[in-house]
């Protein structure tokens, strides 16, 4: 593993990944909300199963390694375009993206507004709906706070406390700037009609102890592989490293036989 950077604003902040050499066309994968890529997807991306391609870690703006510039906006379409800066600096086009979470949503944006970068879809759990009214531990707890509060008023200090450890060493990584502005954005982002307009193979995963994922009929009829993973929660790569990587070498040979009788 080799750790690379590119530079995705004007004042030179810098997007850092860690990279695993193999073929194209390249595997990227994207954390969620106050996450790391290496935490997140090490394990399955050097897998037997799936290791052998290029694979590009990305830790986003504001996380992780990467810079934590405090002017920025954070929104999910500013991440999208700072993601494509940064794999358009790594010569990477046409790539399957895996995606956890926010990174999810992220990931929609990405395809929508940069096609050429993304070749198919593979969402982790990933937000697609604003936020509920109910807010729930991670972007709409956050999300209720207003900016004042979290940044200075003690919000940032609750929310460590709030989450389990293993959530709070990757978010201790990330400014707190970005998680607030990250986490806004997501309690208001709208990414379903998007997904289901996209032309490029998507799956979504998610836990089948969650029981049916709301909205899952219409996705599947959009032509999105939905798949219901036994034995994880929320965080599928780390809970069910196996079963991800199973689910996704059956998408990706899905993804090949449509593509052989489409031709």
């Amino acid at each position: 593993m080799t750790l690379h950077s590119a530079e995705v604003r004007a004042d030179g902040s810098a997007i850092r990944w860690t990279e695993l050499p193999g073929t194209d066309p390249a595997r990227v994968y994207l954390h969620g909300l106050g996450g790391s890529s290496t935490h997140c997807f090490a394990e399955v991306a050097s897998s037997d199963g799936l290791r052998g391609r290029r694979s590009l870690l990305l830790d986003l703006l504001g996380y992780g390694v990467s810079d934590r510039p405090v002017d920025a906006d954070y929104t999910v379409e500013d991440h999208a375009d700072w993601v494509a800066t940064a794999l358009r600096t790594a010569g990477v086009s046409g790539a399957q993206v895996l995606a956890h979470s926010m990174g999810g949503s992220i990931a929609i944006v990405l395809a929508l507004r940069h096609p050429d970068l993304v070749a198919s879809l593979v969402l982790i759990d990933s937000n697609l709906d604003p936020a509920p009214e109910i807010p729930r531990p991670g972007s709409s707890q956050i999300a209720r706070y207003g900016e004042t509060v979290f940044l200075h008023g003690g919000g940032y200090e609750e929310t460590l406390q709030r989450v389990h450890p293993g959530w709070r060493a990757t978010m201790r990584l990330a400014g707190a700037v970005a998680l607030y502005r990250s986490a806004a954005s997501l309690a208001l982002f709208e990414g379903r009609a998007i997904l289901k307009t996209l032309d490029v193979p998507r799956t979504y995963m998610y836990p089948s102890a969650d029981g049916p994922l709301k909205g899952g009929d219409e996705l599947t009829a959009a032509g999105v592989r939905v798949v219901a993973l036994p034995d994880c929660g929320h965080n599928i790569t780390l809970d069910n490293p196996a079963g991800f990587v199973e689910a996704v070498l059956a998408a990706e040979a899905a993804s090949a036989v449509t593509a052989a009788q489409a031709a």
